[in-house]
């Protein structure tokens, strides 16, 4: 656990090309907004599609609250990792995070550039690791666990994790994580891959993964969609005060039109702050 949070910056992870720029924006500008006592270490990983001159709104954005660190990655390791139009190879780039950032962080908290950030993520940033690899929410019942159990070969009570939203323990990854044994997981099981970071994640290192609460850090439509109708009647209220993190995950974005559901309005409130804000 953090000492002291109130006195340290938090290291926030992206990983994209320039297509979501905007977005990252957005994401960002509500993180600030969240907490605004928090500065920002951001770094981006990015593949050579993304220049210094497409985040002049970032850095401008961040302000005096934030730094902002580009790191170009060499891909040449990930020649065969299965790709589509959806899962570019900007999807792994979390995979190795701890071999692409400084030596000098011990941890990192990834972020999704489509979610919203609405409450302060102080106590997920500062919470005790020990020896686990990740903190993640899953979003998965017992019917597709068990699906995800025998497509990935994954352990009974490993968690199946969204990968929108994870802590980072560099230290324990650097430590321990084997470079190899992701690539030869990807070889046996790129058949069967569906969502590849993610299976990846899950697979390989569920018995290292600290489980988060879906509700608290990875509020989702389809979550949302489960409580108010087949739980617990959650209403938007419930969502405003349960909820740290909503992700606009899958192709159900509010940025687009079409949008189906009713958390866009918490993408279409930040927005219009923005705008208000920003020159």
């Amino acid at each position: 656990m953090i000492e002291n949070q109130n006195s340290y910056p938090m290291n926030l992870l992206v990983t994209l090309d320039r297509n979501y720029v905007p977005q990252m924006n957005v994401m960002l500008f509500s993180a600030l907004q969240s907490d605004p006592a928090a500065f920002f270490d951001v770094y981006i990983l990015h593949d050579e599609g993304l220049s210094a001159s497409d985040l002049t709104a970032t850095r401008a954005l961040l302000g005096q609250r934030g730094g902002l660190h580009l790191i170009r990655v060499d891909e040449s390791g990930l020649t065969d990792a299965p790709t589509s139009d959806r899962y570019p190879k900007a999807i792994y780039y979390r995979i190795f995070a701890a071999k692409y950032l400084p030596h000098t962080l011990d941890r990192v908290l990834y972020l999704d550039p489509d979610l919203i950030v609405r409450k302060s993520l102080r106590t997920l940033y500062g919470m005790p690791m020990g020896a686990a690899f990740f903190a993640a929410a899953s979003h998965i019942r017992a019917f597709l666990h068990r699906f995800n159990e025998l497509r990935l070969g994954m352990g009974e009570d490993d968690p199946y994790i969204n990968s929108g939203v994870m802590l980072m323990n560099l230290e324990a990854l650097r430590a321990k994580q084997d470079t190899q044994a992701v690539f030869d997981y990807m070889e046996r099981h790129k058949g069967r891959l569906m969502l590849p970071d993610q299976d990846i994640i899950s697979a390989l290192y569920g018995q290292s993964i600290i489980p988060l609460d879906s509700i608290q850090y990875n509020m989702t439509e389809k979550l949302f969609t489960l409580h108010r109708f087949n739980g617990d009647g959650m209403t938007l209220d419930d969502v405003r005060q349960r909820s740290s993190v909503i992700h606009y995950c899958g192709r159900n974005k509010p940025w687009k039109p079409g949008y189906v559901g009713e958390l866009d309005v918490f993408y279409n409130e930040t927005v219009s702050q923005m705008e208000k804000d920003l020159p």
